[in-house]
């Protein structure tokens, strides 16, 4: 039987560090959970979730070098294959998201249609 996991989403080498780095601030839960997700909502129809948050009954969790994130497993159909980016620039900061389910995105990235 094969027990193989498929991680649905992926973080640059930026992403990673940045998310490392908000999880060793002194007053970080360390019982909260990096969410990536999606809700109904947005320019485009979908909205992108990440928040730190709890762990619920519906959720999977996953590792990638030393960055655990939850998913809804519903959601999974939405993010296949998703990356997420830190941009730290003065002009472009936050993270970005590259999704390849996406048929069409808002201009401000946070946004999408299915």
């Amino acid at each position: 039987m094969d027990t193989t996991v498929i991680v649905p989403v992926a973080f640059t080498q930026s992403a990673k560090d940045e998310i490392k780095r908000l999880m060793s601030e002194p007053d970080f839960d360390q019982a909260k959970r990096l969410r990536v997700g999606v809700k109904g909502g947005g320019c485009s129809g979908m909205t992108y979730i990440l928040e730190f948050d709890q762990i619920k009954p519906a959720d999977q969790e996953f590792t990638i070098e030393g960055v655990s994130f939850i998913m809804d497993k519903s959601h999974g159909i939405y993010l296949q294959g998703m990356e997420v980016n830190w941009e730290g620039g003065l002009n472009s900061r936050g993270f970005t998201f590259k999704n390849p389910n996406a048929s069409s995105t808002c201009g401000c990235g946070t946004s999408f249609a299915v």
